[in-house]
C-alpha cells in the first residue's frame, strides 16, 4: 500500500521540495563520483547521474509531490529505455503505480470544503483509507444512504493551481541536473503535459469523456463502465458506481479460451479507439482495467487521460497502418512524414532506419494466422533497434507529443497481452478495422 504524506499545495512549498530533491540528486552524484575515484575509475557525468540510486531518488521525490511533478516523471517513463537507460526508465515506471496518499485529516478537510459541513450524513459508510492513489488524486470507497456502493475520486488540494509552476520547475530541475541527453528538446512534451494535466484536473470534463466513451461501447456486451453519480460530484470530486471486478492479472488463472477472448476484446477496443473513433484513453495502467469473472466482462476505469484525435489525424494514422502492412517503402515514408516520425529533410540513412523500425513494430500485422504474445520478444528487438538508431545516427528527436501518447497506449497494450500469454489473430483484426469507416468529426470533444 502507498505511504501517507500530506500534500503540499503552496507554490513556495512545492518549489522547496524540488530544491531539496535537486540537492539530494547532487549529493548522490558526489558520493557516486567519490566511490568511482576510490575504486580507480575516472568518473564521468553520465556515470554518476544515470544510476539506479539517482532514479530512485527522483522517483521517490516526484511521488511525494504528486501532481504535475509526478506526472512528468510518468511521461519520461513512457520512453521505455529509448532515451534514458532502460534501468533508469524502469525505476521511473514505478511512478505509474500508487502515489503517497493524503493523511485522514487532510481528506476530511478537503471533503468538507467540497461538500460542506455534515457531508458524512450522506453515507452509510465512508472509508477514509483510499483504495488507490495517483498523481492527481486518490479514490475512496463508500456506501450511500441508499446502499449503493460508490467510488469517489478526490483531487489533491492545490493540484490545479500548481500545474504550470510544477512543469516549469521540473523542466529546470532536469536541465540543471543533466539527467537527459544533450540536445534533446523536451519542451513540446512539457507543453503537452501541461495541457493534458489541466484536462485531467477538470473532473467535469472527465465525466463528459466517460459518458461519451460509454456511448461508443454501449452495444458491446464485453465491456462495462461506471455510471456518474451527478449529485455527489463536483469540480474536485467525481463519484461513480463502484466496479467490483478482480485485477486484470486474475485472468492469468483462467483458461486459454477466456484469456484469448478478453485479450481480443482489449485489442479490438484499442484499435477502434485509435484508428476509428479518435477517442483514446491514453493511460494503459493495469489498474484502469478490471475483470468481472461471473460475467466475463472487462470493466473500464479512469478517463481523465482521454484524448481526442481529429479526423485528419486518424486518417494519417490509418494510412501509416496500411503502409506498414503491405505498402512500398515510398508509401511508408510519405505516411511517416504525415504522422510526424520523419521530416522531408531527414537524411536517407535515418529515413531508412525509421522505415525499418516501423516495419519491425508492426510485425504482428504481417504474421501468420495468430500472434503468440506470450513468447514474443518484439519489445526487446524494438528497444535494441531504437538504441542502434541513437548510437549510429546520434538522433534523439521524439515524435510529436500526440503520437507519443499513442506509443504509451499501444505499448502498454502489448505488455498487457504479453503478460496474459495469449495468441490472437492480429493481422485479420487490423484488416477488419481498416474496412471500417472513420468516425465523423461531428462527435463532440468532451466538455
Amino acid at each position: 500500500m502507498s505511504k501517507e504524506r500530506r500534500m503540499v499545495s503552496s507554490r513556495a512549498g512545492r518549489l522547496t521540495q524540488l530544491g531539496r530533491l535537486a540537492g539530494n540528486i547532487a549529493a548522490g552524484a558526489l558520493a557516486e563520483g567519490t566511490r568511482q575515484l576510490v575504486s580507480g575509475r575516472a568518473p564521468s557525468l553520465g556515470s554518476v547521474l544515470l544510476t539506479p540510486a539517482t532514479a530512485r531518488r527522483l522517483a521517490e521525490g516526484l511521488s511525494q509531490m504528486r501532481g504535475a511533478a509526478m506526472k512528468v516523471g510518468q511521461l519520461l517513463s513512457m520512453d521505455e529505455g529509448h532515451i534514458l537507460p532502460p534501468e533508469f526508465s524502469a525505476i521511473l515506471a514505478t511512478l505509474r503505480e500508487d502515489a503517497h496518499r493524503m493523511p485522514l485529516g487532510q481528506v476530511g478537510a478537503v471533503l468538507e470544503r467540497e461538500w460542506g459541513e455534515g457531508w458524512t450524513g450522506w453515507f452509510r459508510h465512508f472509508d477514509f483509507t483510499p483504495v488507490a492513489a495517483a498523481s492527481i488524486g486518490q479514490v475512496h470507497e463508500a456506501h450511500l444512504k441508499s446502499g449503493e456502493r460508490v467510488a469517489i475520486k478526490l483531487q489533491y488540494p492545490g493540484v490545479r493551481k500548481s500545474i504550470d509552476s510544477d512543469i516549469e520547475n521540473v523542466a529546470k530541475l532536469l536541465q540543471m541536473s543533466q539527467l537527459l541527453p544533450e540536445g534533446l528538446d523536451l519542451q513540446p512534451l512539457f507543453e503537452e503535459a501541461r495541457i493534458q494535466l489541466h484536462a485531467e484536473a477538470d473532473y467535469f470534463q472527465e465525466a463528459a469523456c466517460l459518458r461519451q466513451y460509454a456511448q461508443q461501447i454501449a452495444s458491446d456486451p464485453r465491456f462495462e463502465m461506471p455510471v456518474i453519480a451527478e449529485d455527489f460530484s463536483t469540480e474536485n470530486t467525481l463519484t461513480m458506481s463502484f466496479m467490483d471486478g478482480q485485477p486484470l492479472e486474475s485472468l492469468k488463472a483462467q483458461s486459454a479460451a477466456r484469456r484469448n477472448a478478453a485479450a481480443t476484446a482489449l485489442l479490438e477496443l484499442a484499435l477502434r479507439e485509435v484508428f476509428e473513433w479518435g477517442l483514446v484513453q491514453t493511460d494503459p495502467n493495469l489498474a484502469n482495467y478490471r475483470y468481472a469473472q461471473d460475467s466475463g466482462r472487462i470493466q473500464l476505469l479512469d478517463f481523465g487521460a482521454t484524448r481526442h484525435y481529429s479526423r485528419n489525424r486518424v486518417s494519417d494514422l490509418r494510412a501509416l497502418l496500411t503502409a506498414c502492412i503491405d505498402g512500398a517503402d515510398a508509401d511508408l515514408s510519405a505516411a511517416a512524414v504525415a504522422v510526424g516520425y520523419l521530416t522531408p529533410d531527414d537524411p536517407a540513412p535515418y529515413r531508412r532506419a525509421v522505415i525499418d523500425l516501423l516495419r519491425l513494430v508492426t510485425t504482428p500485422l504481417r504474421g501468420g494466422p495468430e500472434c503468440d504474445f506470450g513468447r514474443s520478444d518484439l519489445a526487446e528487438r524494438v528497444r535494441d533497434q531504437v538504441m542502434a538508431i541513437r548510437v549510429d545516427a546520434r538522433f534523439t528527436r521524439l515524435p510529436p507529443p500526440p503520437v507519443l501518447f499513442l506509443h504509451r497506449k499501444l505499448g502498454g497494450l502489448y505488455l498487457m497481452l504479453h503478460g496474459l500469454d495469449v495468441r490472437l489473430p492480429v493481422a485479420s483484426l487490423a484488416r477488419d478495422l481498416l474496412d471500417r469507416r472513420i468516425a465523423s468529426d461531428s462527435v463532440p470533444v468532451c466538455r
